[in-house]
């Protein structure tokens, strides 16, 4: 039993992704063209802002437009992201575990690197089945030349955001006054506003972007500067015209991916949202813009009419960032942003594919942003790659999802595996409906229990290991990881340790034969000792010969 349950939910993680190609009946004339992708990405929105998730109105940022999306189609309650934006966005591009692609972190601006050329992205496999590429908004996967979205599959990229939002008030010394002048210089060369091009053509600054009330895009002629409260305005307006030219052209599919700022930190809600919102807060004001442009996108869709041809997929690419509350989402679960409890890694996502997802349904399979790929991919028609941009051997960690789309089946994924940035192996892993805990950031808070409200230690908070043993949840019963039940006064889960170990051994072989790229930019991470310097040969040697094993106690 156990082992036919792990061969199933491990083995497209081996063997790479079975694309099933199933899909629901549909009219013979739409049944000839593949479906158009809308994607929708939005920046560290919390679990439980939006309507569908309990928030919404009753939390005072009414959210109509998601709303009306989950009415039309999927809504999912276990859907995973990468604790963070930059491996959030590259899971969701390559449909790899970013210490693969070594896009753990990103670096400073100026600094060059970002997403390997070698790496394939949704939008370089999709053309391979014909589909027309765009980009806009918030990218995060680098700024040097080959980590672009042009050069990374993308036919076009419009109004581009290389950068955190705070990046573009390093700058700025009406934010930072106490910047010293040689290094406000720096930032101010090495800053890239918003970029726009073609594929294999030049890339252009549309304009430069700065934390100020100001839209002023185009002054006398030149380059001028668009303040934060605006950009989204920007990626809206580009997403439209980019719907409007789709329509002339209904025999091309397209694939559009729309990335928003908001509601990453610092929100500055556009003049017309300011204190819209029921609660009048920054935060909530930028919750309710975000509905809006995503409201306003989906209008065109449907105006055009290649609603009826369109999955549409939303989600954002982390969880909620509490470390900055009150300008920060919500999340009943525990931890933030940067760990990897629940809170960093469930996330909001939800899909609309009329004729095939049927109307107001919900899910609570483990499924996650990883699994884009694989599903984008299937319903495109489009066969996975086995070799890497540079012919090399590549592995990806993505599932077919469109099973659970249309209803024909049950989610293949049985596990999902949360890292944080310089770990290889993972920092927590859960399989069904439990999860192990092996190291943790950002809880020095009441570890279990009522009190456990690690609220304001993401980033910041110490990483430790637990124990010998891992803590373990049963996450249905507590979603909100707060009695560990591997060992306790009336119970014990340690046997939950054979499938988890096992899923685990699993992933670290893959290593082996598929070695993880160069991180693109390291965080410290605390010394570097002699003793693990002498075991770097060894334990290449051990990962080689033995495998990684996570022994068991061997009594109480």
């Amino acid at each position: 039993m156990t082992g036919k349950f792990l061969k199933y939910g491990l083995g497209a993680l081996i063997a790479g992704t079975v694309l099933t190609g199933a899909f629901a009946p549909a009219q013979a004339q739409e049944a000839q063209k593949k479906p158009n992708i809308l994607f929708i990405v939005s920046d560290d929105t919390g679990y439980g802002d939006l309507g569908p998730y309990g928030g919404g109105a009753g939390r005072g940022m009414p959210t109509p437009s998601i709303d009306k999306l989950a009415a039309a189609g999927m809504t999912f309650f276990s859907f995973y992201a990468q604790p963070s934006c930059t491996p959030g966005r590259a899971a969701m591009q390559t449909g790899r575990i970013p210490n693969r692609s070594g896009m753990t972190t990103v670096a400073f601006q100026g600094q060059g690197g970002g997403l390997p050329a070698a790496e394939w992205t949704l939008a370089s496999v999709l053309k391979r089945g014909g589909y027309h590429t765009y980009f806009t908004g918030k990218w995060h996967l680098g700024e040097a030349d080959y980590a672009l979205p042009n050069a990374q599959g993308y036919d076009e990229m419009k109004y581009c955001g290389l950068y955190h939002l705070n990046a573009y008030t390093y700058a700025d010394p009406t934010w930072f006054p106490d910047m010293d002048p040689a290094l406000r210089a720096m930032f101010q060369k090495v800053t890239k506003g918003a970029l726009s091009g073609k594929a294999g053509g030049p890339v252009t600054e549309d304009f430069k972007i700065n934390g100020q009330y100001v839209d002023t895009p185009v002054i006398d002629g030149k380059e001028g500067v668009v303040g934060i409260p605006f950009f989204d305005g920007y990626v809206e307006k580009a997403a439209i015209e980019f719907l409007d030219e789709a329509a002339q052209k209904p025999d091309e599919p397209f694939f559009i991916n729309v990335n928003f700022m908001k509601v990453h930190q610092p929100n500055m809600p556009a003049p017309e949202f300011q204190l819209k919102s029921m609660s009048k807060s920054k935060y909530a004001d930028s919750i309710v813009e975000l509905d809006t442009r995503i409201g306003r996108i989906m209008d065109k869709l449907r105006e055009t009419g290649m609603d009826r041809n369109t999955l549409v997929f939303y989600t954002t690419d982390n969880g909620a960032w509490q470390d900055v509350y009150p300008d920060a989402g919500y999340t009943p679960f525990r931890g933030t942003k940067g760990t990897v409890r629940e809170g960093g890694n469930r996330v909001p996502a939800i899909a609309v594919w009329p004729g095939k997802i049927k109307p107001d349904t919900k899910n609570h399979e483990i499924i996650g942003g990883l699994d884009l790929m694989a599903t984008f991919a299937s319903v495109a028609g489009v066969p996975l790659p086995d070799k890497d941009r540079e012919d090399k051997p590549i592995i990806f960690d993505s599932y077919d999802m469109t099973p659970v789309l249309t209803g024909s089946g049950p989610s293949p994924r049985k596990e999902w595996f949360y890292f944080t940035e310089n770990e290889l192996s993972p920092g927590a892993a859960r399989v069904g409906n439990y999860k192990a805990v092996f190291n943790l950031r950002g809880d020095n808070g009441q570890e279990t229990g009522g009190l456990a409200v690690d609220s304001n230690l993401g980033w910041k908070g110490a990483e430790k290991y637990v124990a010998t043993v891992p803590q373990v949840y049963d996450l249905w019963q507590d979603p909100q990881e707060r009695y560990d039940i591997f060992m306790n006064n009336y119970t014990e889960r340690t046997w939950t340790m054979v499938t988890i170990s096992d899923a685990i051994k699993t992933l670290m072989k893959t290593y082996v034969e598929y070695p993880p790229r160069k991180l693109q930019s390291e965080s410290y991470s605390g010394p570097i000792t002699i003793t693990q310097y002498q075991r770097f040969q060894f334990m290449r040697d051990e990962l080689g010969k033995e495998g990684f094993q996570i022994t068991l106690p061997s009594g109480n």
